[in-house]
């Protein structure tokens, strides 16, 4: 453990140490919090950190200078493409199903509606399990077998508890999957068909990540909550190297990205700050939403009062659904470092949403991604979001797992 001097733009010293081709390009991990390294080679957590024990760990590189395609294996369609730029160190640990590389589709039926120029979406249901959470769970469950760990839990909505049990699987590793009793039957079916254990808990993933610290007092797992751990962040970062690199190496102006624990949203902002400093891309960062459900705001109440105020109900967006999320402090800084601002949107909003997409797009997209349109309808309408800028929604899955709950 070490106190650098230097500090990285995250906190943490610059390391100018040469690392050959196609390795990973890792250093070090650092709390993001108190800016104490650890190493990446032994297990570490939040909980590492003996000054703080709060905040998450970030994945500090040695980045490159030169083209993108000196770092990028352009020959690989999945996000492995980025391999020197993610925390697996050897790579006959990664565990893939061939998640990443998603499509980035025009909207522009949807575009003409609402009278805008650009409207794109990059469409993450084409993900293994559905989801953008596989990205994330496929870089953990690497990580996790590269240290040596076989025993893994998540406290999660559905989808993240999905995406775990499936890695697992696939690494010959043990999953327990602790879910809201409410949640979908889909996710609990895919997890059980996977292997995993299943536990129902009454209330909301707060609740559940009570159930997981109980289980897991003897350390007897690794826990794989969100931002607890630094991997899954590695993972969706993907997103937004993807996003600059289908776009020509160019940003968009503004990105819509439903928020629950806010991992995808930290992790584009990571990634937009990397390949700045790599010089792959330059111009003003996009403009970040969180897009929330008023029936759950944590990051919209935190951004205008300084805390969360209202009790959390469910939500018809599962993956929105997270009372307290634990990186709240790099969550605000993501937004307020872009000059971005926070949405919610109605239950019944976001049904809409969904139905629009489908009828319009032919996207049958998550109830997390049919938020999207009423949260841009409310931007376009205050003027936050100018109808000449390049706007990039971010849908998070697919809506075929929600049909039990979705209305006709």
């Amino acid at each position: 453990m070490t106190k650098p001097d230097t500090l990285h733009p995250y906190g943490g010293e610059i390391c100018m140490e040469i690392v050959s081709e196609r390795q990973s390009r890792i250093r070090y991990l650092q709390c993001s919090g108190c800016a104490r390294t650890y190493p990446v080679n032994a297990i570490n957590t939040f909980a590492s950190c003996e000054a703080c024990g709060k905040s998450p760990l970030i994945s500090i590189y040695d980045l490159p200078q030169g083209p993108p395609e000196l770092t990028i294996d352009t020959s690989e369609r999945s996000m492995w493409r980025y391999f020197e730029l993610l925390p697996v160190l050897h790579r006959e640990n990664i565990v893939t199903l061939g998640e990443g590389w998603t499509p980035m589709l025009r909207l522009d039926r949807t575009a003409n509606t609402l009278g805008v120029k650009s409207l794109l979406l990059k469409d993450e249901s084409f993900n293994p399990t559905g989801s953008f959470k596989a990205r994330g769970l496929s870089m953990a469950i690497s990580k996790a077998l590269e240290l040596g760990i076989r025993d893994c839990i998540v406290p999660t909505a559905g989808n993240a508890g999905g995406a775990m049990a499936a890695y697992c699987a696939r690494a010959g590793m043990r999953a327990t999957v602790v879910m809201p009793k409410h949640t979908p039957a889909a996710f609990k079916t895919e997890c059980r068909y996977f292997g995993a254990t299943v536990i129902e808990v009454e209330g909301l993933i707060s609740d559940c990540a009570r159930v997981v610290g109980e289980m897991n007092t003897d350390g007897r797992y690794f826990d794989l909550s969100t931002m607890k751990e630094p991997y899954r962040l590695e993972g969706k970062k993907t997103m937004g190297y993807e996003i600059v690199e289908q776009l020509g190496w160019r940003f968009p102006d503004v990105i819509l990205y439903p928020t629950g624990g806010g991992t995808g949203l930290i992790g584009m902002w990571k990634a937009f700050n990397e390949m700045i400093e790599m010089g792959w891309v330059s111009g003003r960062l996009p403009r970040l939403v969180a897009v929330q459900t008023d029936n759950c705001k944590p990051v919209l109440e935190t951004f205008l009062y300084g805390e969360a105020i209202t009790r959390a109900k469910p939500t018809l967006a599962n993956g929105l659904a997270v009372p307290a999320p634990f990186a709240q402090k790099l969550i605000q800084r993501s937004l307020r470092d872009t000059f971005g601002t926070v949405v919610t949107v109605s239950e019944e909003a976001i049904v809409d949403g969904v139905k629009n997409l489908a009828s319009a797009e032919g996207l049958f997209v998550a109830p997390e991604g049919g938020a999207l349109l009423p949260a841009l309808q409310k931007l376009l309408d205050d003027s936050s979001v100018r109808r000449d800028e390049e706007i990039l929604l971010l849908n998070t899955g697919s809506g075929y797992k929600y049909l039990e709950n979705l209305p006709e």
